[in-house]
């Protein structure tokens, strides 16, 4: 039978303040990175002090805060915004691009990473590998936030497990909840590939190839003004598939036939 979403996105109202489940996890998302790259630092795994790991997650934020951002704004909402420009910073409303916060993140890492004495101590491919593994989590978490707002919601259906969103017309699919599930199925793939030996970057670059893949997919699911067949994402999913997968089999052949059982 159909279901009907009045979830309240509020967790907590304290006065004027309102706390939301869709900005506490953020709020969560940047502690398990912070501890999980601890976790590797107290291991010697990752040769960054304390200090330097409160920098990198203060890069981090703004890398994710305005990249996803500015990618919302730009590829789905530009007119929206450009009436209502004040609006761009309501970010408990939602309006986060998953690409741009991908972008945005890498930038970062970049950016943080390019300071002689981060440079002399950890590879950047090593880097963005350990950041692949807690920030898939995370996002996947985070489509259960964008579930729990009731935004995102799929196209009209007739399927019997389709949710009634408040502010839309019909029945429809929770895609949200299916990117979830994609979410958490490659965070678990990545977790394997970890325990697995690789080069540098094999892990960033399966979860950028995989992030398109499935993206590409789902978003058939996703209600989204689409142009020649395909939405906005899906066009931006094709650029990270053949980036990724033109990576992979370019310098990570080797990996893939260890992976498969076709190496030595």
């Amino acid at each position: 039978m159909p279901f009907v979403h009045n979830i309240n996105p509020t967790l907590l109202n304290i006065g004027p303040l309102e706390i939301r489940y869709y900005g506490l996890v953020y709020v969560i998302g940047f502690i398990v990175v912070f501890l999980y790259l601890r976790h590797l630092v107290k291991q010697k795994k990752l040769a960054l002090n304390e200090e330097e790991l409160y920098d990198l997650v203060f890069y981090l934020m703004l890398g994710v805060l305005i990249g996803s951002r500015l990618f919302h704004i730009i590829f789905w909402e530009p007119m929206y915004y450009l009436t209502a420009p004040w609006k761009i910073f309501y970010l408990w409303e939602g309006g986060m691009s998953f690409h741009g916060g991908l972008v945005g993140v890498l930038t970062a890492t970049y950016l943080f990473w390019r300071r002689k004495e981060i440079r002399k101590k950890v590879p950047f491919a090593k880097l963005a590998d350990y950041l692949a593994i807690p920030s898939t989590f995370i996002l996947a978490v985070g489509r259960i936030a964008n579930f729990i707002n009731g935004e995102l919601p799929g196209t009209v259906t007739n399927v019997s497990w389709c949710w009634y969103f408040p502010g839309y017309e019909g029945c429809r699919h929770p895609q949200v909840l299916y990117a979830a599930a994609k979410r958490f199925l490659i965070f678990g793939w990545l977790v394997l590939l970890n325990s697995r030996k690789h080069k540098d970057g094999f892990i960033v670059w399966n979860m950028v190839t995989l992030f398109g893949i499935g993206r590409l997919v789902i978003d058939f699911w996703r209600d989204d003004y689409r142009f020649l067949g395909l939405a906005a994402g899906q066009y931006l999913s094709i650029v990270m598939i053949i980036l990724g997968g033109y990576v992979l089999f370019r310098y990570y052949k080797e990996d893939l036939k260890r992976l498969f059982g076709a190496g030595k």
